[in-house]
Parts: C-alpha cells; structure tokens; sequence
C-alpha cells in the first residue's frame, strides 16, 4: 500500500483504577463509564474524520490509555467496527490495546473483539518495584498476565521501568532475561523519569528519595541494549526492543512521519489534508469531549497547518530515535548540512547519501544532538 494511502489511528481512553505515581498522561481516576456514550462520540469522532480522509486505509489501530482494558467491550467492539466501516482496514493490519495484568481475565474476549495484539504494561516482576511504582499487581499477577497474553495472542508487548531508586545492574538483568525467557517478542523498556506535577516529581522535591544519576541510568540503559541484542530483541528505537519482523508498526507511523489520527480525550495527530500536514488535538477533560463530540461530531481543539521548519523538527527529532534514522531531502541537507557534518565528525551521526542515522551514543544523547542542530 503506498505510504499516502496507509493510515494509523489511536484511540485514547483516559480512566485509569488509579494513577500511577509516574504517570502525566491525560488520565482520571475511572468511575464507571457510559459505553453507549462512548461509543457514539468515538465513533462520531472518527466519522469526522473519514470524510476528510477519503481513500485511506487504517493499517493500525492503538487502543492507549489510560487503561483501556477497562474499557466496556462494546466500546472497543465499536470503534473497531467502526474503522473498519468508515476506511476499510489495509492488509494484515496492526489492532493493538494496552492492558493492565489484572485484567487478564478478560484478554479472551478482546481477541474476540478485533485486537491481535497486547501490549501489557508489566514495569517489573519485583515485587517491591511494583509497590513504589504504584501499581495494582504483584509479580506473580505480573508473570501470570505474560503467559495469559501469550496463550491468547500471536503478537505481545510488555513495558517495563528501569533506573529506580537503589536498583542494580544484577537486579535488571535478572528481570530483562526473565522478560526475555518468557517468550515476549517486543519490550518497551523505559527509564524512569521524573515528570513535572507527578506525585513522584512531589516526593522527590520533599527529599523523600533521589533519582539515580545519569551515569546509572547510562550502566542500566546498555546493559539491555546488549541483553536484548543477544536474546534475538535489538534495539529499534531507544526504548523499543523487537524480534524480527515484531516491531510495533503503530509506533512506526510516528517515527516514520506517516498520517495518524488521534481519537479520545487529549489525544494528538497528525493529519495530511490538501497537502497539508496537519497537527490536531482534542479537548482534554473526559466531560468536555464527550460532550463536544456528541453535539458537534468532533472534540477538535487544534488543527492547524505545520510550518516546514516545524516538519523538519519532528521529522529529525522523532526519525533519530530509530535505527533506521531518516532520509533528508534537499531542503533538509540545505537547512541542517553544517550541523549535520559536525556531529558526524564527533560521532553522533553517520550520514549514507541523504541517510542519515544516529549512532548508538548519538540516540543515547538525542535531546542534546536534536538541540544542536536546530539551534
């Protein structure tokens, strides 16, 4: 399917059991949801935009949260059914739902539902790690969720959080070979950060514990790229570790620059219209969308044209994070080429004709490469 033709859409659903220390998404505490209403602003949404994206095909679809496998399965019957009736889903496509372990009880039913693929939200086997990170499971649950999913679906993700306060290099490879040997064929492995108005940024500032500096998060970041390397899992993308053939094409769309549409509470896309690529958004609050999207058919904040230097900044800053790193055009190597020359020399990048990749060091440090050369 050519490229202009593919698209990807991810779907928000913002209630979570209870928010995670860690966590800034868009989320709000669950307290039971109207599948009928959901489902017809949802729906309603997508409607919007099929008719401003004639022709198209969905090649994936991302049910992200949140927690979306507390989800009613109406709603995610419905959107599915729904993609599928307003585009037409390409070839072998890509459905994918983020799920909490304590919901695999349920993992039978969303296969039946459309989904082929589970992305589990694990963040460690320890139980210790489990309890500071504020989730609702212990390893047990953890590893029991792991063969769940993969007794239900050919294609499984797990996350798990690294760079916690006092862990040690013995302590996280035992927990990645455990991931390893488990049989998953994709990981998400993030370090832990603190993000601005969590409960953790709150502790932290109180003093109550410190962040392992960079040069731990450094020993821990290599130690997996060389335990999954190994495993037949190689790095990707920074975070993402796939087997061949497994990587999350959902997640390839952004990195690759294709069309997404974003669906749901806060959700964000990317939209090409009349040759234009578009940024879009939706209204944040769980109230304010669906009352938006049930009286005018949509909940569109934002949608507005990008500037070229804007598509030049998330082209680089998103294409770097991947082994496959991008293809500049002229107008790229005409706006970046001196800096572009100066990093290779230093061995943050390597450029193969328009190709141009960052080194293992280079995507280590991407923030700081993707500042210079913008600067």
């Amino acid at each position: 399917m050519p490229l202009d033709a593919a698209l990807a859409i991810y779907v928000h659903w913002p209630f979570c059991a209870a928010i995670c220390p860690y966590c800034d998404f868009n989320v709000h505490k669950d307290r039971g949801a109207d599948a009928a209403a959901w489902t017809a602003a949802l729906t309603a949404e997508m409607a919007h935009w099929a008719a401003l994206t004639p022709g198209r095909r969905v090649t994936s679809l991302y049910f992200g949260g949140g927690t979306p496998s507390l989800a009613p399965l109406p709603v995610i019957e419905g959107v599915i059914a729904a993609a599928a009736r307003f585009w037409g889903f390409g070839e072998d496509p890509e459905i994918t739902l983020e799920a909490n372990p304590v919901d695999g009880a349920r993992f039978d039913d969303f296969r039946a539902a459309g989904v082929n693929r589970l992305s589990l939200g694990v963040q460690s086997f320890d139980d210790a790690a489990l309890k500071f990170l504020g989730r609702d499971h212990d390893g047990r649950a953890a590893r029991a969720s792991v063969d769940a999913a993969l007794g239900a679906f050919a294609r499984v993700s797990a996350d798990f959080i690294y760079a916690r306060p006092g862990q040690t290099i013995a302590q996280w490879t035992e927990e990645l070979r455990a991931a390893i040997a488990a049989g998953l064929d994709h990981l998400s492995l993030y370090q832990l950060t603190i993000e601005p108005g969590t409960a953790f940024d709150r502790q932290v500032a109180k003093g109550r514990w410190t962040p392992p500096d960079d040069g731990a998060g450094a020993d821990l970041f290599d130690i997996a790229q060389d335990l999954t390397a190994a495993a037949g899992l190689p790095a990707y993308e920074i975070s993402n570790h796939a087997r061949a053939g497994c990587r999350s094409r959902h997640n390839e769309a952004y990195w690759r620059q294709q069309d997404y549409i974003g669906i749901g509470p806060g959700a964000h896309g990317r939209v090409t219209i009349e040759g234009a690529r578009r940024a879009t958004e939706t209204a944040r609050a769980p109230a304010d969308y669906l009352a938006r999207a049930l009286r005018d058919g949509h909940a569109v904040t934002l949608d507005e044209a990008l500037t070229e230097e804007e598509r030049r900044i998330e082209k680089f800053a998103m294409g770097l994070r991947t082994v496959d790193g991008v293809e500049a055009d002229a107008n790229d190597l005409a706006a970046l080429g001196p800096a572009i020359d100066t990093l290779a020399a230093e061995g943050f990048l390597t450029r193969a004709g328009a190709r141009i990749t960052a080194t293992p060091n280079g995507r280590r440090l991407l923030n700081a490469v993707v500042e210079i050369l913008f600067r």
